[in-house]
């Protein structure tokens, strides 16, 4: 059955319930928003909620204080407290006033307001293992935070205060300016620390000569399995959106060089995922940063394979690592018939790939026989 624009109510029983809403100009095409709704639904279930309701509001433009409208805002209040919601996560980055005025309206509804920067920060919190990683998304999460507590505070201003007055609200916007100023500062005290021992580490490595390949790609390529089948290391792989945050290194033997190679892991890319984001994992994406090599994996498998070569690309120019070496390795190709790995392969034209099952081992030696010819 073919999946129409609406509304989508799934079953539920005891997980986080909530509503997504996405806004879509009315041109856009209608396998394109859908699309964009069903990464944001894995999302969702990555971080351990179910989703309850699915909507698309068609605006050319989003609606200044409420980024969906007042009366699509009402609708879904009246239907997040008829389901039990208690969550409303709009697919966008939201500016500072409209996350305050949905938060107000949906107050009566006690229905939460998140915006897509927020669902991802929730995910990186609970998949965070290191010190490190944890205070890189708290870092993170002050920078996406601060502007709305401002912005919240503003409006407490305008209504305490008077003409030639100070009000209660403008008092607080001082106090939490200050609070998190501070808090930013002692943070980044706390990674510059972690900084200098990775700067000292690279130093060594630069000393004695050792290459290093970072492990980039797309989230969910299966970059922590390729790690973990190229050195041996057993580190938790999932398939999952941002199954891994921090930075894992293996050694792996290079027989033509009869020497070893330092392999890391990183972060997993996505869409529209912003500058903040990618500044507050700088130790994560460092390795990329200073590596040697790179190793884009893809999923071979994903209907938006070559969307998400698009998105990582973009990224890694972002990072101003676009020119490095690179090679592109096509995995999970073990999932994909060979009419589609032959198409796969047309598309790419020029660029060449490593085709790879991670998982099975399948073309781990063509591809270490590559990266050997590349770092030669």
């Amino acid at each position: 059955m073919a999946r129409k624009h609406g509304a989508t109510r799934l079953s539920c029983m005891t997980q986080q319930k909530a509503i997504l809403i996405d806004l879509i100009h009315p041109r856009m095409q209608s396998e394109h928003s859908l699309d964009r709704m069903e990464e944001l639904e894995e999302l969702v279930h990555t971080y351990g909620g179910i989703v309850i309701v699915k909507k698309w509001q068609k605006r050319f433009a989003p609606h200044p204080k409420t980024f969906i409208g007042t009366g699509k805002v009402i609708e879904l209040g009246e239907e997040g407290k008829t389901l039990g919601a208690s969550l409303l996560i709009i697919n966008a980055q939201l500016k500072p006033r409209q996350t305050y005025e949905l938060s107000e309206q949906l107050k009566k509804y006690k229905i939460q307001v998140w915006d897509r920067i927020d669902l991802i920060l929730k995910i990186f919190a609970k998949h965070a293992r290191t010190t490190e990683a944890r205070l890189e998304i708290e870092l993170a999460s002050i920078r996406h935070m601060g502007p709305r507590i401002f912005g919240m505070g503003m409006e407490l201003s305008r209504q305490a205060g008077g003409i030639g007055t100070i009000g209660i609200g403008e008092t607080n916007i001082e106090r939490m300016k200050r609070h998190l100023k501070e808090k930013e500062r002692h943070i980044k005290d706390k990674l510059e620390t972690y900084q200098k021992g990775r700067d000292l580490q690279r130093a060594s490595r630069k000393r004695n000569n050792l290459k290093t390949i970072a492990v980039v790609g797309y989230t969910n390529a299966g970059k922590t399995t390729l790690l973990n089948s190229l050195t041996g290391r057993k580190e938790y792989a999932a398939n999952e959106l941002f199954a891994t945050l921090d930075t894992r290194v293996g050694q792996l033997f290079l027989p033509k060089r009869a020497e070893v190679a330092l392999v890391s892991d990183t972060i997993g890319f996505i869409k529209e995922l912003p500058l903040e984001l990618l500044n507050a994992f700088a130790s994560t994406l460092s390795e990329a940063v200073d590596s040697d090599l790179l190793l884009h994996v893809a999923d071979a498998s994903d209907k938006h394979f070559f969307q998400q070569l698009d998105v990582v690309d973009d990224i890694l120019k972002r990072l101003g690592v676009d020119q490095k070496p690179r090679i592109l390795v096509l995995n999970k190709i073990d999932l994909v018939s060979s009419a589609t790995r032959k198409e796969i392969v047309s598309r790419l034209g020029d660029r060449k790939a490593v085709c790879i099952s991670a998982q099975k081992g399948t073309g781990l030696k063509e591809l270490i026989s590559k990266t050997e010819a590349v770092l030669r």
